[in-house]
């Protein structure tokens, strides 16, 4: 099976010694079935919110002669599966709002996980800053990208630490920014261009308007710094 460069980024941040999974929002199975058929788990559970993406994913996962080793569940979040039942969620292809709320429906379930690895589509930011607020460590981080757009991946563990960093790291990985990840530099230019063209468009005709302009050029300038050490 050829995964997209975006799904296979999240199948090989699974851990070796990972044997079962959850994979949320799972759509046609993609995810579990390219882990089983690769010996990389032993055990998937693949789930979604919506009945046709579940008979898909099923209709797959039989077309690999996995329904042994795949199961799948109709349901929202990880409302579908128990405490301890999997050592680890895949939550990818959702809003950061909406994968925030998925793991507040199921915090008893979710501070059990070994890790989770998050792909927020929009507003990774907000899923970010709730990551650190609410006691999780992000383990690594990777970035792709995909169809002209770019894509932020998280692995993250409840650890009970709550941590406090700049703002501006919500936004721009410090993870990321370390490791000089090969797409980092083209990513932090397309965040300038995109801050700067709306800079450039406000109309300070108001105190919030220009609030919102100091916040975007401290953003710029941070951004231009971190340019520069890569």
């Amino acid at each position: 099976m050829n995964l997209s460069n975006r799904l296979k980024t999240i199948s090989e941040m699974i851990d070796n010694n990972t044997k079962t999974i959850v994979d949320v929002g799972t759509d046609h199975g993609y995810i579990p079935i390219y882990l089983a058929k690769n010996k990389k788990i032993d055990y998937a559970i693949a789930s979604d919110i919506n009945k046709g993406p579940v008979e898909k994913a099923k209709l797959n996962i039989k077309n690999y002669s996995l329904e042994n080793r795949i199961k799948c569940r109709l349901g929202g979040g990880l409302t579908t599966i128990k405490k301890n039942e999997v050592e680890a969620a895949i939550i990818a292809g959702m809003g950061g709002n909406l994968i925030r709320d998925i793991i507040e429906e199921s915090l008893d379930v979710f501070k059990n996980l070994d890790y989770v690895i998050l792909q927020p589509v929009q507003n990774p930011e907000v899923l970010k800053e709730y990551i650190y607020s609410k006691g999780y460590d992000i383990l690594d981080e990777n970035l792709v990208k995909e169809d002209e757009k770019f894509y932020e991946i998280f692995k993250i563990r409840y650890n009970n630490n709550i941590k406090e960093i700049e703002t501006i790291y919500y936004e721009i990985s410090e993870i990321l920014l370390e490791k000089k990840h090969p797409i980092m530099k083209e990513y932090l230019n397309f965040k300038l261009g995109k801050y700067m063209k709306i800079c450039d468009g406000l109309k300070l005709n108001s105190e919030s308007a220009t609030s919102r302009k100091k916040e975007l050029e401290f953003k710029v300038s941070k951004i231009k710094e971190f340019l520069e050490c890569l």
